[in-house]
This record gives structure tokens, C-alpha cells and sequence, in this order.
């Protein structure tokens, strides 16, 4: 492996937002998680600002169960050395007192270091209402024109397109394009991240990533658990929202884009939107809608048995939509995309289903399946049909499989979070919405919301907690192209873990 090599000395880091869940379970874990790895410069000077009043030991104890280190002891040398990187300020998010004190301290801190150009990140690990009260206090009070400005902005970009819009149009005069880095995690996981050059870095896939070759795609979501207790703030967002108008959508722009001309950020966004261009506009008849019951004996609850839901409430907690995209390379090519809550195992994985041979003595063959396992075990494997071993002279399928446990076990593989502070740190924006990216995307999903939440929509299918989800998937699956029968029919390795 190469060396580290570290960011450039005394940044600053400002997180907003830092007595938080977000900011205690990613955000400053994966600070300390570069810093760990020696991507973090030691000079570095991390701010936490938040209205709760805090110590530096109640930020510490907050933080310090999150933190990932090589031993477990609490006295771990470099979580110390962390901390010391850190101070925590306490202010408002609308008033001026907290963003004067916060600018005085990284004032003093740069000046100290007699920083000829400063170097700021600011990140919002905030929830959407206090987005542009933050946004604008920061470029009132704490932005400077001499200094290198990055930041961070968290999902969810607006509600809807004109919610989108409108926040865009509020932070378009605070802070230019390139500043803005809108953060999707997914981005930043390890095989989503390696699309691009599995894809491209390979002939005998890139020449076979099209309709000619491919029968149909699926991006599948599922989590093994329901909405626990946070179902009041979920019952307003819906599965849609939560991952497929944002993670599971850039996972379709990486696997259907066309090459771009080199790595520039730039080159590399222009060609996610053009693809998402060219989508069909999703057609409400050919979608599945589910709401989980209870599971079968009785064990679990059911979505509306959440206190913190409405009774009568229709959020979709699984969704299954058809996208088609209308251009020369995938011109009658289904892509099947699936989520949902309370299902029977949890992972989110790509399979691709190559077209079978369609005459002759290998006409029944199953069809060879590329599959990218996004999470948990990242894997990527390739199922195809050889000779069973011995006299017969029957086939199986069988695998070549890139387990990234097995085969990677003395790399550092860093967390999505991680990778993304560095990408930011960097002003690589290859692996954020660019501002017409979040536009289209909210313009091809707005009018299946609006269908959903509207008078015309029926309720959403019951469907088992601990279930596959909504009966009819497998005849929706092969309406749209899908050989399927509805079972798992592969027999996996051994060694191959969570593969079910």
C-alpha cells in the first residue's frame, strides 16, 4: 500500500449540528477514522458548534463509544491526540452571539499559524430545517474571501422539486457551486465506487454493458428491521425518499452512463445527467407499493402499531419501480429498482442478468448474473454455467467470486464518510450532486410522489414483516424481463458469507 499523505496543515473543521446523532455516529468518527489512517493532517483543528451546552468532556464521552480503534482501550493514544484536535462551541443556529465566538477562534487559531491562505470546511450535519439559518450565519459571520471554503450539506435535499429548487435558489447567493458538496454516503462505499472501473477497466464487461447483452438490471434495497420508534419522522419521508430518489438512483446513473472523457469531476457529472436525461418518466401502473404488517407469529409489530405514526397513515415502507432509458445503449433494457423495510435479510446488492442463449443445445442453461454486493461483505461475483465434475455430463452454476474479506484482509478499507470528508477536503467533487444532477432527479421521481400521497393512489399492499415483502414480486419481476421463480436456486460456498 502507499503512504498516507496528509491534507494540508491547519484546517479548519467546523461541524454543525455536533451534539447530534449524525455528528456522533459518522461524522466525527470518520474524522477520527482519517486522522487514525494519517489522512488527517495532527495539525488540524476540528470545531464542534451546537445550541446544547456541552464541556469538552461531555463532547468526548458522546463520541468516544463511536470511534473506531485498533484497540479498544479507552486510553488509546491516538483517540487522545483526537480529542485534543477538537474544541466545542455552544450558540444558537439563528443568532449572531455563537457564529462571533466561533469566528474569533479560528481567527486566533489561523492567525496563530500565520496562515497565508485558510483552509475551511464547514459541515452541516443538521436536520433540512436549519439548513438555511446556518447557511446564512456562516456566510454572515464566519466566511471570508481570502479563505478556501468548503461544505458539507447532508441529505435530503428538499421534499420535493419545488422544495429542492427553493433551497437551492436560498444557498445559490451564499456560497458558489464549487464550495457546495451535497453529500450522499453511497457514493463514498467501496464497490459503488468501484463501478466506474469495473465498468471501463474491463473489456469483456464495457463491451458487454448493453442492451445486446444484458436482459435486465435490479438494484435491491432491504433491511431487516422496521422504523423502531422513528416512524414519525419517516412516515413524512417514505422508502422513496429515503433511499431511491438518492442512493439507489446514483447507484442507476454509475452502472448506465456512458464513459467519461477522463476523471474530472465535471466530466464525470455531465454524463450521470445525461443519462438521467434520457429516462422514461416512471409509469405509476408499473410500480408495487407495500406497508409491513406484523410478521407472521405475531412477534413484530406492524407500521401503524409505531405510536409515533398516524393511524390511518399509507407511507409506503416497500416500493419496487421500473426505470427505462431511452437511448441508443439501453433502448428496451428494464431496470428494476427495489426497497423496503422489515424484510427477511438485509443488503443492498446490484444484479446484472445477461440474456440467455436463445437456440440450440444450451438454449435451457440459466442465465449468467453478474452481481455487486454493495453491503454487508462487499463482494463481487459472477455466476456461470460449467460442466458438474465427474463422468455426467450435466451442468451447475458456479461462481467467480471477489469476496473483498478474502481477498483483501491487510487493506485499510474506509468508511463512506471517510471517503467523502477526503474527497471534500481535496474539492474532489466527483462524488457529490452536482446542482442539475439533484434538479433532474427530482423532476423524474416528483410526479410518482405526488401520485403516491394523492387521493388516487391505493393503499399500499400489506405485506409480513420478516417477508420477501408484497406478494406479486415475482410476477412483477418477470412481467418486467426477469427470469425468476421466485426462489434462490444457487447454492453459494461456504466461504462466501451472508450470501442469502
Amino acid at each position: 500500500m502507499s503512504a498516507p499523505i496528509a491534507f494540508e496543515k491547519n484546517t479548519v473543521i467546523v461541524v454543525f449540528g455536533a451534539s447530534g446523532d449524525l455528528a456522533k455516529k459518522k461524522t466525527f468518527p470518520a474524522l477520527f477514522g482519517l486522522f487514525r489512517e494519517g489522512y488527517l493532517d495532527p495539525s488540524t483543528k476540528i470545531f464542534g458548534y451546537a445550541r446544547s451546552k456541552l464541556t469538552h468532556a461531555d463532547l468526548v464521552a458522546n463520541i468516544g463509544p463511536f470511534l473506531k480503534k485498533p484497540h479498544p482501550a479507552t486510553d488509546d493514544p491516538k483517540a487522545d491526540a483526537f480529542f485534543n484536535m477538537i474544541t466545542y462551541v455552544s450558540g444558537q443556529y439563528d443568532t449572531d452571539d455563537g457564529y462571533l465566538e466561533l469566528r474569533n477562534q479560528i481567527t486566533a487559531f489561523e492567525d496563530a499559524q500565520q496562515m497565508i491562505t485558510p483552509h475551511r470546511l464547514f459541515y452541516l450535519a443538521l436536520p433540512p430545517s436549519v439548513f438555511l439559518p446556518v447557511a446564512q450565519q456562516i456566510k454572515k459571520n464566519v466566511y471570508s474571501d481570502d479563505a478556501l471554503t468548503r461544505v458539507i450539506v447532508e441529505k435530503p435535499f428538499g421534499h420535493d422539486l419545488q422544495s429542492a429548487r427553493k433551497l437551492q435558489n436560498d444557498l445559490a447567493p451564499l456560497f458558489r457551486e464549487d464550495e457546495l458538496f451535497r453529500i450522499d454516503h453511497y457514493l463514498g462505499k467501496e464497490l459503488v465506487k468501484n463501478l466506474i472501473p469495473l465498468r471501463f477497466g474491463n473489456k469483456f464487461l464495457n463491451s458487454s454493458w448493453n442492451k445486446n447483452s444484458i436482459q435486465n438490471i435490479q438494484i435491491s434495497f432491504k433491511e431487516p428491521f422496521g422504523t423502531e420508534g422513528r416512524g414519525g419522522y419517516f412516515d413524512n419521508i417514505g422508502i422513496i425518499r429515503d433511499v431511491m430518489q438518492n442512493h439507489l438512483l446514483q447507484i442507476l446513473t454509475l452502472l448506465t452512463m456512458d464513459r467519461p472523457i477522463s476523471f474530472n469531476a465535471e466530466d464525470i457529472r455531465d454524463e450521470k445527467v445525461k443519462v438521467l436525461k434520457s429516462i422514461a418518466p416512471i409509469d405509476t401502473s408499473d410500480v408495487i407499493l407495500g406497508q409491513y404488517g406484523k410478521s407472521e407469529d405475531g412477534a413484530k409489530p406492524a407500521y401503524l402499531d409505531d405510536d409515533t405514526v398516524q393511524k390511518d397513515s399509507k407511507c409506503v415502507t416497500f416500493a419496487a419501480l421500473t426505470f427505462h432509458i431511452n437511448n441508443e445503449r439501453w433502448d428496451g433494457v428494464p431496470i428494476i429498482m427495489r426497497a423496503g423495510k422489515a424484510l427477511n435479510a438485509g443488503k443492498v446488492e446490484i444484479r446484472v442478468q445477461y440474456k440467455n442463449i436463445p437456440t440450440g443445445m444450451f438454449n435451457h442453461m440459466p442465465n449468467n448474473e453478474l452481481v455487486i454486493r454493495v453491503q454487508p461483505d462487499a463482494a463481487v461475483y459472477l455466476k456461470f454455467n460449467a460442466k458438474t465434475p465427474g463422468l455426467a455430463d450435466s451442468t451447475s452454476v458456479t461462481d467467480l467470486d471477489l469476496t473483498y474479506a478474502n481477498r483483501y484482509k491487510d487493506f485499510w478499507i474506509p468508511e463512506a464518510y471517510e471517503v467523502l470528508i477526503r474527497d471534500a477536503l481535496l474539492g474532489d467533487h466527483s462524488n457529490f450532486v452536482r446542482d442539475d444532477e439533484l434538479d433532474v432527479s427530482w423532476k423524474l421521481f416528483t410526479p410518482l410522489l405526488n401520485y403516491i400521497e394523492g387521493p388516487d393512489c391505493p393503499a399500499p399492499t400489506i405485506y409480513p414483516y420478516g417477508s420477501r415483502g408484497p406478494t406479486g414480486m415475482a410476477e412483477y419481476l418477470k412481467k418486467n424481463n426477469v427470469d425468476y421463480d421466485g426462489t434462490e436456486t444457487y447454492t453459494w460456498p461456504v466461504t462466501s458469507p451472508n450470501t442469502k
